[in-house]
């Protein structure tokens, strides 16, 4: 069975020709960043991925996390792993300078990132929710409360979760009922159950910093009523080491479909005196503080889709390569070739590959945008950048996720029957990417999120500035003077024009007929991410070509992405009108039918 190998040409493709990273590296703090640095990252990187993580993903999946009396014992290999991974500062790298971090971009995090959840996916989860956790700490808790738990965090000695839903509540986190009971010395007794709470217990680190969503008694009903709780696994002494247990306990973990690896915990909080927890930032803005967790989980898990994505690929392009079966269609010679050959086998193959690279463009192009907005010294363009991420954010997990899904299906498909035997590998790529449309919010919960609050809101005025841009880049493939910039032109314009139609409909409906927008707001979510990255698979056509034409190096590489991109268009991004008639006029077909029909 193959191990991960990680996309580096392609990946350094991405952020000196899409993201910028020059403009990027002229951002201040980022002076010292290069695309020499950012290859030595991305190498260095890529080896642990590959060596030290993707071994043990089959070994996560058979093995699983055990759930033993309260405590959970992870895969074999999974502590050492976890060791090299803090000791190498992975967990630091683009985590803040003065907690600890090497405060680098996150236009190269991004797919450092990547590269963790190619290899393994369910190791990954548990730095991921710790930098969520960092971030919202870094933002509300007191200044006491950062000294005490953002280097340990940080450097990954200790880890952090996110502590939202409960039996009751599902998404609906106004359902909430864990109750936090304030002390006379200032701290609180949470009592209450948490579940699907992904690495809320386990033996990789010394101690666990949950983030928790609770009650107070004088709470308001509703969301409104949510506070944000700090309460640590252990108890820290004087010196601030780990000391007594907290009332905090593991009282299951759930038996899921994938991501075997990774522990996803029932958390009971005060099944004795109460577990203890400080207040972070202000009394009833705990969710609120949360979504800026949930804000950089959601991105994140985009970044679970384009890796696994990318190992599904590999995998199904490592076996057409080497199964030989039947004869190739319309050769005179009997025979037997690798399936490869095979014209549908090739279709499936593009369909992984095209959709993969487009998703890491369009991730990547969302990260500098990050670092634009955090650091531009121009509030203008902060402003303009920040707009952008906002638009794009359930964009990149949405459509991400449910590509991920897709493509690792392809992957069984090119298996054959083969794929559906575990041996092979490529079920578990399935099983695993199952959980990412419905992690941090579901597909419809982003769908409504993005034609809601990040289109109709604001009148559409971030969509028409994206829009903008990619007719800009229509008109440079237009003017290209070859044939392939021609017909990626006709492509984009078809997909922009439906863009453009179904955004008209929704910010011209929201108001007053949201139930209509809400039926097509899934397939608004994809039509805006099939665009965008139709836009990026454009961008890079356009840098390939002008590789060809100016060097001779590397002329494989930018044929192969000329032809990516032509297959994007002519076999994915000519979905779009559909799509734009399904936003547009699909919603009878949703709304009209009794319930009881179902």
């Amino acid at each position: 069975m193959s191990d991960y190998i990680a996309p580096l040409k392609d990946m350094l493709f991405v952020l000196r020709e899409l993201a910028g990273l020059d403009a990027v590296a002229a951002l201040p703090g980022h002076e010292e960043v290069s695309i020499e640095l950012a290859g030595a990252i991305l190498e260095e990187a890529g080896r642990f991925a590959g060596k030290v993580l993707s071994p043990l993903n089959p070994v996560g999946d058979r093995h699983g996390a055990r759930w033993q009396e309260g405590d959970v014992v992870t895969a074999p290999g999974w502590r050492e792993a976890y060791a090299q991974f803090v000791a190498g500062g992975w967990n630091a790298l683009s985590c803040p300078v003065r907690h600890g971090g090497q405060g680098l971009p996150r236009t190269i995090s991004a797919l450092v990132e990547e590269m963790w959840n190619g290899a393994n996916v369910s190791f990954a989860l548990c730095p991921m929710l710790t930098r969520g956790a960092i971030e919202a700490l870094e933002l509300c808790g007191t200044e006491a409360q950062k000294a005490l738990y953002l280097p340990r965090m940080v450097s990954g000695q200790w880890t952090g979760t996110m502590n939202l839903t409960e039996p009751q509540a599902g998404s609906d986190l106004a359902a909430v009922r864990t109750r936090a009971l304030p002390r006379p010395d200032g701290s609180y007794r949470l009592h209450g159950q948490k579940i699907f709470i992904t690495y809320g217990e386990h033996d990789l680190a010394e101690n666990i910093v949950h983030l928790v969503l609770a009650r107070t008694p004088d709470a308001p009903d509703g969301v409104k009523g949510l506070s944000l709780f700090v309460v640590p696994k252990f108890l820290l002494d004087a010196d601030g080491r780990p000391g007594t247990r907290n009332d905090v306990r593991c009282a299951s973990l759930e038996h899921k479909l994938g991501i075997h690896g990774s522990p996803t915990a029932v958390l009971t909080f005060g099944d004795r005196e109460g577990a203890v927890g400080w207040m972070a930032g202000e009394k009833n803005r705990g969710l609120e503080y949360m979504f800026i967790m949930m804000n950089a989980a959601r991105y994140s898990v985009g970044l679970e889709g384009v890796g696994l994505a990318e190992r599904a690929t590999q995998r199904a392009a490592d076996y057409a390569r080497t199964r030989i079966q039947g004869v190739e269609a319309g050769a005179r010679s009997r025979d037997k070739v690798a399936i490869v050959r095979h014209p549908d086998v090739r279709r499936m193959l593009l369909q992984m590959k095209s959709r993969t690279e487009a998703m890491r463009a369009l991730a990547t192009v969302v990260a500098a945008a990050m670092d634009t907005a955090e650091r531009h010294p121009d509030a203008g363009q902060r402003r303009q950048s920040q707009s952008f991420v906002d638009l794009m954010i359930p964009v990149v997990k949405g459509w991400c996720t449910e590509n991920a899904v897709e493509v690792a299906s392809l992957g069984v498909q090119v298996h054959g029957g083969m794929g559906f035997i575990e041996e092979a590998g490529a079920a578990q790529h399935l099983r695993d990417a199952r959980i990412m449309p419905i992690y941090e919010g579901t597909t419809g919960i982003q769908a409504n999120d993005l034609v809601g609050r990040k289109v109709a809101l604001d009148g559409g005025q971030a969509m028409s500035r994206l829009i903008d841009r990619m007719r800009d880049t229509e008109r440079l493939l237009a003017q290209g003077g070859d044939e392939t910039l021609a017909a990626l032109a006709r492509r984009l314009h078809e997909g922009i024009a439906a863009l453009s139609r179904a955004t008209a409909f929704v910010v011209a409906t929201q108001a007053s007929d949201a139930p209509r927008v809400a039926a097509g707001a899934v397939p608004f979510l994809h039509l805006c991410g099939l665009v965008a990255g139709g836009w990026q698979m454009a961008r890079a056509a356009l840098a390939a070509h002008r590789h060809l034409r100016e060097d001779a190096q590397d002329t494989r590489f930018y044929r192969a992405k000329l032809a990516t991109a032509r297959f994007y268009a002519d076999h994915v991004l000519t979905g779009a009108p559909g799509l734009a008639e399904t936003v547009v006029d699909g919603a009878d077909g949703v709304l009209a039918i009794e319930d009881e029909a179902f």
